[in-house]
């Protein structure tokens, strides 16, 4: 009987451990809508939680990386900062620029990357596609625009992806390009079918007072990703779940 309810004990422990662990997970990713089902559903919210947002990290291979960004959140900082001190060369320099850009350190992250610019790397793209993603993500639209259009510039105009592309546009949507803006959606949407371009151009015709068309584009989303498969819907259902909180706060 000791031993039964010692296994139990320990089962519970174990179960305590990851329930705590999923609710930091989903707290430090932005899941926070998982957030009320983790604490008051543990065990049933735990399995679905895993099975829907973590099952397809370790699929791709990216769980550990990203769970150790958040753990450990100055380690791969440390471990540039250090290369950066025994060999102040481009390489270093920009991997100790996109550490800092992981922990949204996006000042640091820019200035270690424009010190990066000069003599042959003055055109070099990877350089240029660095600070257009950061500079967007630190809000800073019109010099992102600057350097997205210095690559394409060097590329002929071709995105690598779709996501810099949607940045590109969404950078034009920040300030305030709107025909620009609307016309990059539709591209957008076309060529790439993107369920992310889809929510981001919705939320501009909302912004714009298009308020129908705007559930157009929400409604669409979540019919449209009941046509995936499986592994699909999990990978992109972050843009379904926020298209209906948009359809619920509409009505």
């Amino acid at each position: 009987m000791f031993s039964l309810f010692g296994l139990l004990g320990s089962y519970y422990y174990i179960a305590l451990i990851f329930q705590v662990l999923t609710i930091y997970h989903a707290f430090k990713t932005g899941r926070r809508q998982w957030i009320y089902l983790l604490i008051f559903l543990p065990a049933i919210g735990t399995l679905i939680y895993f099975f829907s947002e973590l099952w397809p990290e370790i699929r791709r291979g990216t769980f550990g990386a990203n769970f150790q960004r958040y753990i450990f959140p100055k380690q791969k900082i440390n471990e540039w900062t250090r290369k950066v001190q025994i060999s102040d060369n481009v390489t270093n320099k920009l991997g100790l620029s996109q550490a800092y850009a992981e922990q949204k350190q996006y000042d640091r992250a820019i200035e270690l990357a424009k010190s990066c610019l000069y003599g042959l790397y003055a055109d070099d793209p990877a350089i240029h596609l660095q600070l257009a993603r950061q500079y967007f993500h630190n809000g800073q639209f019109k010099e992102s625009l600057n350097h997205f259009d210095t690559l394409n510039g060097i590329n002929k105009n071709r995105f690598g992806v779709m996501e810099d592309e949607l940045m590109y546009v969404q950078a034009q949507d920040g300030l305030g390009m709107n025909d620009l803006a609307d016309e990059g959606y539709r591209r957008v949407i076309r060529n790439h079918h993107s369920l992310e371009a889809r929510y981001h151009y919705g939320l501009f015709l909302k912004k714009q007072q298009k308020k129908s068309e705007a559930r157009e584009q929400f409604q669409v989303i979540r019919e449209e990703i009941k046509l995936l498969p499986r592994y699909l819907r999990r990978r992109y259902g972050q843009w379904s779940r926020k298209a209906l909180k948009e359809l619920l706060a509409s009505k």
